[in-house]
């Protein structure tokens, strides 16, 4: 069994069960006790079960009066984390960075070494939310054709028929994405931003939700090819998955001595504890979370201060901003608020804008990263009150 790690410290999880908090080191923060100004407070996170053993999700405090509907949404993706780690080690800030994911209806850039649980966390997560997944291995040989699919011509009919390639699914797992040429890339543009594939003149619509998660060898750089800015801005967020502690490791064997098979899910008890339409309800819900407009200033300062940081050749968008509002949104409904505080948006900045900037190469020389830029830039930009 291949393995992944959440990094840092063990996270809360989303309510009513309480909302997880990513780690610091996967761009992640956990709000202040002290919420912001807005509708009601809320409810007080509990701790987490131990990702080696997980279990079902902590009861806490009453959900607001009216909120039900919500409450029960926030537990059963709560639950899906519980499904995930049976399958996969240290997995609960990786699977909440995905579920934020599928909760804007956007895509995620993972990048890590070999051998860190990647497809196994993927297979996981489809199958305790009942949706469909394929891989993809990118190489420098895969034509555009064998990722959106293609023509064929049927010598029965005498007509070309349209077969599908295997970016119709719901949670896509392109594999080394930047091991195949930008013309390969490329065939995933228009799926990503359109959720359709046009083949021969004819638009032909992606299932919903379709999710293209992607991932790149941070260690490994021969024979690759680079992800144009274009193409990295549409991914929704960048998470990297470090190797695992100590304790992780041995549960890893621990379960492989025990005859754990990476291939059989359903022998592990991994089972569906939601679905698309779940998931379709819950970002109704986010759709309701209220973002006061000092907030939304916050926001534009802080994409704003990007674009004239002297380390950086090129700031974040218009669309990342977009970008870090949407996550921001899904963050507090999570955390079963339905408001938007600074503290938001600053737990959502790095992991949804550090592959939006580029570095000058003199501060890449200076050791000056993506990470350390914005956080001097969250640092110095005023907190609205």
């Amino acid at each position: 069994m291949t393995h992944h790690e959440a990094p840092g410290p063990q996270e809360p999880r989303p309510a009513p069960a309480p909302a997880p908090a990513p780690a610091p080191e996967s761009g992640f923060a956990p709000p202040p006790a002290a919420p912001a100004p807005g509708p009601a407070p809320a409810p007080a996170p509990a701790p987490a079960p131990s990702p080696a053993a997980p279990a079902a999700p902590a009861a806490t405090p009453t959900a607001p009066a009216g909120d039900d509907a919500s409450a029960a949404l926030r537990t059963r993706l709560a639950a899906v984390r519980a499904e995930v780690g049976k399958a996969v080690v240290g997995q609960d800030s990786a699977v909440t960075s995905l579920l934020i994911a599928l909760l804007c209806q956007g895509h995620v850039l993972v990048e890590g070494v070999p051998g860190v649980a990647k497809t196994l966390l993927v297979r996981s997560l489809a199958a305790s939310l009942d949706l469909g997944t394929k891989r993809v291995q990118f190489t420098p040989d895969l034509m555009p054709g064998d990722v959106t699919g293609s023509l064929v011509y049927d010598a029965r009919t005498a007509e070309f028929s349209f077969r599908e390639g295997p970016v119709f699914t719901h949670l896509l797992l392109a594999d080394e994405i930047n091991r195949t040429p930008p013309k390969t890339q490329a065939s995933l543009l228009e799926a990503m931003e359109e959720r359709q594939v046009t083949v021969d003149g004819t638009p032909r619509p992606l299932p919903s939700p379709f999710t293209v998660i992607a991932t790149q060898n941070p260690v490994e750089y021969e024979g690759t090819y680079p992800l144009p800015e274009a193409q990295l801005d549409r991914f929704l967020l960048k998470i990297v998955l470090p190797l695992p502690e100590r304790e992780q490791e041995v549960e890893v064997l621990a379960r492989h001595a025990a005859g754990f098979d990476p291939r059989d899910l359903a022998r592990a008890g991994v089972r569906a504890v939601a679905d698309a339409d779940v998931l379709a309800q819950a970002r109704a819900q986010v759709a309701q979370v209220q973002v006061a407009r000092e907030v939304l200033g916050y926001v534009v300062d802080v994409c704003a201060a990007t674009r004239r940081s002297p380390s950086l050749s090129l700031g974040v968008s218009p669309r990342g901003a977009t970008a870090l509002l949407a996550t921001a949104r899904a963050w507090a409904w999570l955390s079963g608020r339905t408001f938007v505080t600074p503290d938001d948006v600053k737990a959502l900045a790095l992991p949804t804008l550090r592959h939006r900037v580029q570095l000058r190469p003199e501060a890449e020389l200076e050791g000056v990263t993506a990470g350390s830029v914005l956080e001097t830039v969250l640092a110095a930009v005023p907190v609205p009150r």
